[in-house]
């Protein structure tokens, strides 16, 4: 390693994800383990959904951010078990994501083991607006920009944003 780049995982957790560029991987919670040994890196990440396509992008900065900071050889690993939820998103990055005009997922709290549950009909949660707090607020689109977002509005600021669906 270079001197002063910083611990493997001080690297890791540093990258950005790429498709929500406000929050690290380590403050989407994505950033499962990092283990170091002479030069050699291995890194576990756990996709956010199996079918994530900013997965490739995500190996592809980690690999690119150590190699940078003087690790010899990197490997990204995927699991998928215990499978992602929203509720690993730090409390840092959910002050990120409100910061920047996303509202953050609610907290689902402990699931039992075994396959996650498919519903295809949208919650009908409370979302409070990121600008004004409002929670007098409407899903406009059940996707945003990303397939983890949907579009909303706020009724009484009338600005529309983003919201991380909850997982």
């Amino acid at each position: 390693m270079v001197a002063g780049t910083g611990t493997a995982f001080e690297v890791a957790a540093s990258v950005r994800d790429p498709e929500l560029p406000v929050l690290t991987l380590a403050d989407l919670g994505v950033l499962r383990d990092v283990t170091e040994e002479d030069g050699r890196v291995s890194v576990t990440i756990t996709p956010t959904y199996s079918g994530c396509p900013a997965l490739d992008e995500m190996g592809a900065d980690l690999r690119r951010s150590l190699l940078r900071a003087g690790f010899t050889s990197v490997d990204v690993r995927l699991s998928l078990s215990p499978a992602w939820t929203t509720d690993w998103i730090t409390e840092d990055g959910r002050r990120k994501l409100r910061e920047a005009g996303i509202a953050p997922p609610s907290r689902l709290g402990p699931r039992p083991a075994g396959p996650v549950p498919l519903n295809l009909t949208p919650p009908s949660r409370r979302v409070a607006c990121p600008r004004c707090g409002s929670h007098r607020t409407s899903e406009v689109s059940r996707f945003g920009s990303t397939a983890c977002k949907a579009l909303r509005r706020c009724a009484d600021c009338a600005e529309p944003f983003e919201h991380v669906k909850e997982i």
